[in-house]
């Protein structure tokens, strides 16, 4: 088994997962498998329809490096336009006026996937999200990833990365702190799919994210536990500073491509 890391952060990301199509679009407090394996899907080219068999046999860990803030938004569309021209409805008419819904993201979340499977699929995985056919999204069109996306491939242990490797962004988004604290070795939350051998532990969650299909008018997905935990990390890991965890990043993603040059940030 090898592996591939994301690095899922951007100003907003929206994870929904119980509303489907509904009034009030709600958001999981982290990134669910259901959107994780979209971000796949969406990067090799699957059509809505088509068989999700093959991302089955992955395997996602999540680091919690900052769970962000809850943000509402009430959103309309469509008002104050002649019917014709208004949202249409599942019947193939229009609805006449405006639709109403409330959208829940999380502000300035940051977090960091280790994906797990066979050699084989994660370098084609790996393949398809350097070069995607449809570009990744954080739950939804309107929430962009930050760069560096994808931060390693083929790594053969993706989950020690996690632990050791991966730097760590700060938990706090305000820069303008002139005296931080002394940096400490930081505590940061883990979410596992399966309970970690050692028999630590863990706080067991239970999510309808698993996706069985991504058919427009047929998705269904499936119930699956999660494993909870808190770990300590090495203190080197942490950045306080956005702006050189940026370039630090940046030298991770780089380091197994020696030919690659560095990226310099601008003054």
């Amino acid at each position: 088994m090898t592996g591939l890391l994301l690095r899922l952060a951007g100003p907003l990301q929206s994870w929904g997962e119980r509303s489907v199509f509904s009034a009030v679009r709600d958001t999981a407090r982290f990134p669910t498998r259901s959107g994780l394996t979209g971000i796949l899907a969406a990067a090799q080219g699957l059509a809505r329809g088509a068989s999700l068999d093959r991302y089955d046999q992955l395997e996602f860990t999540v680091r919690v490096d900052r769970p962000g803030i809850l943000l509402s938004d009430f959103h309309t569309a469509g008002g104050g336009l002649p019917t014709h021209l208004t949202a249409a409805t599942s019947g193939g008419k229009n609805k006449g006026d405006a639709v109403i819904t409330r959208r829940h993201y999380l502000a300035d979340a940051v977090f960091v996937a280790a994906i797990s499977g066979p050699p084989d699929h994660i370098e084609q995985l790996a393949e398809a999200l350097q070069h995607p056919h449809w570009a990744p999204y954080l739950g939804r069109r309107s929430c962009l990833p930050d760069e560096p996306f994808l931060l390693r491939s083929n790594v053969d242990d993706p989950v020690a990365e996690l632990l050791t490797g991966v730097p760590l962004s700060s938990p706090y988004t305000d820069e303008r702190r002139t005296s931080p604290a002394p940096q400490q070795a930081p505590r940061v939350e883990f979410l596992w799919e399966q309970p970690p051998a050692d028999g630590r532990e863990t706080v067991r969650l239970t999510a309808n994210d698993h996706p069985v299909t991504f058919a427009q008018h047929g998705r269904n997905h499936t119930k699956r536990h999660l494993y909870r935990t808190v770990e300590q990390l090495p203190a080197e890991l942490l950045e306080p500073s956005e702006r050189t965890l940026h370039q630090r990043l940046i030298d991770y993603a780089t380091q197994s491509a020696p030919n690659t040059e560095s990226t310099e940030i601008p003054a």
